[in-house]
């Protein structure tokens, strides 16, 4: 889907044209024990999570809020979100800058806050990813690419807490 648009400055107009992208889901409740949600420890939270023509992802809440810790909940999901889009971007980057990355792993953690009524947020998410590349005359520019990652990641830009990356880079 396209939008459109027309700014006019400095006596001349400008037209712009943005791609829109829309994304869709199924989210199904699968707690019911049988009385529904008749009392706060009578149901379980868990939750299936469709997307078309994909592998469900069975979730449920966060075990502190009495969910299956087996489960996905969606506190993780929101992490494992912020650090797939600055790895793709990074990936991306490196690409465009002609640095062959190797191997990439992130072991990322997020800082939620719960409030005395019992809503919270998100303060920050520190991303940790560990780069390996090809050539050794390479490794400077890899900060710099983090950090242009964490400003394209279409997630990033959409959360009100700051998303922080410690990185490291080797070489093969």
């Amino acid at each position: 889907m396209l939008a459109t648009g027309c700014l006019k400055a400095a006596g001349a107009t400008f037209c712009f044209m943005k791609k829109m992208h829309t994304y869709a889901c199924t989210l199904t409740w699968t707690g019911n024990t049988g009385t529904g949600t008749s009392a706060y420890r009578g149901y379980e939270r868990n939750h299936t999570i469709s997307i078309n023509n994909k592998p469900n992802l069975f979730a449920s809440s966060d075990p502190s809020f009495l969910g299956d810790p087996t489960r996905y909940n969606p506190e993780e999901l929101l992490l494992a979100s912020l650090s797939g889009c600055h790895m793709l971007w990074f990936l991306h980057l490196c690409t465009t800058h002609g640095i062959v990355v190797v191997a990439y792993t992130d072991q990322p953690t997020a800082t939620m806050i719960e409030n005395e009524d019992g809503s919270g947020q998100f303060t920050e998410v520190m991303l940790r990813p560990e780069v390996t590349i090809a050539k050794a005359k390479q490794l400077s520019l890899l900060n710099e690419l983090h950090h242009q990652a964490n400003k394209l990641c279409f997630i990033a830009r959409s959360v009100n807490f700051a998303v922080l990356h410690s990185a490291t880079g080797k070489i093969e």
